[in-house]
């Protein structure tokens, strides 16, 4: 069984501000903003919706295939990849734009200053799901605004169930075009404060989504995360990271784990906090996609953290 995994393929360069912005910005002189911040730090994480879930669902032991384009910047990423076991068949490399980039600089009073080229991640519908043979599962995670309601309505023709996870692609949408998204969609995933704006824009609320989707899965953070189903509501606990690094990708690792336990036909309780422990884990390392573990030990933590073996 195969996930196809369609999303963004993109370079966090993460750097840090060793003072506050506040000291070098004038409230007065916004009008005429001129600013040079020296940043001493600078990584620079692979990164992307598409591939982080697909990194994720690898560690698990499952099958992903990544759809995304990339640009003519994306031999370090490929070898990444390769290094990984992750499937590149269906990444679209186009040689006259760059890959999508991330800018993310931090002061010592944690805000952040972000600045996003989306390079070819604008031309993510020139991939089509008809393209992939013997996919049993999908997703629809942010990526161009185009590729996400033409590859949803492809998996919908194809009658391939997928996960709509809008993400920070959410405002892209008005309320026609998520309303479609959710009609076609077998399960939605959003976190708090996505799934209020989404409630707001469609007008749909947890029972609306119920009678149209199998589940509405809505995580929350430190909280937990909740899965709304006719079968019932279940509260999913958060598991507590053995340290807290960085929860920049938990939510991927969250989705990644929810592909796996749907793939394994898990009832939705073992699925919720196999998501939850994939998050847990992705928060005790620095960067999208520099964990690992085997699958004996995430067995392990997930009896001490649960009470009971994943099945």
């Amino acid at each position: 069984m195969s996930a196809l995994i369609c999303g963004s393929i993109a370079y966090d360069n993460i750097m840090v501000f060793e003072d506050s912005f506040k000291n070098h910005i004038l409230p007065d002189q916004i009008d005429i903003l001129n600013v040079s911040f020296m940043v001493p730090e600078l990584r620079r994480n692979f990164g992307g919706c598409a591939l982080n879930i697909a990194f994720n669902l690898r560690l698990l032991g499952g099958d992903p295939i990544p759809m995304g384009t990339a640009g003519r910047d994306f031999d370090a990423y490929a070898a990444w990849l390769d290094e990984h076991g992750i499937r590149q068949d269906h990444i679209n490399v186009l040689d006259d734009v760059f890959t999508a980039q991330a800018y993310i600089t931090t002061d010592i009073d944690d805000n952040q200053i972000i600045m996003f080229h989306p390079g070819a991640m604008n031309f993510s519908h020139v991939n089509k799901v008809s393209d992939v043979p013997g996919v049993s599962i999908g997703i629809i995670s942010p990526d161009g605004r185009t590729g996400m309601l033409e590859h949803a309505s492809q998996f919908y023709e194809a009658k391939i169930p997928f996960i709509f996870d809008p993400g920070q692609g959410l405002p892209m949408f008005g309320r026609d075009e998520l309303r479609q998204f959710i009609e076609q969609a077998t399960w939605v995933t959003v976190n708090d404060y996505e799934w209020e704006l989404l409630k707001k824009v469609t007008g749909w609320g947890v029972t609306d989504l119920k009678s149209r989707v199998e589940a509405l899965i809505v995580t929350r953070g430190a909280a937990g995360s909740v899965i709304y189903t006719n079968q019932g509501d279940l509260e999913i606990p958060a598991v507590k990271p053995n340290v807290v690094s960085d929860p920049t990708g938990c939510g991927d690792a969250y989705r990644a784990g929810l592909l796996f336990g749907l793939m394994k036909a898990k009832d939705w309780l073992t699925v919720g906090r196999i998501a939850s422990l994939m998050g847990a884990i992705k928060i005790e390392f620095h960067g999208t996609q520099n964990h690992d573990f085997s699958m004996e030990n995430f067995k392990q933590r997930f009896k001490v953290n649960f009470g009971s073996s994943i099945g």
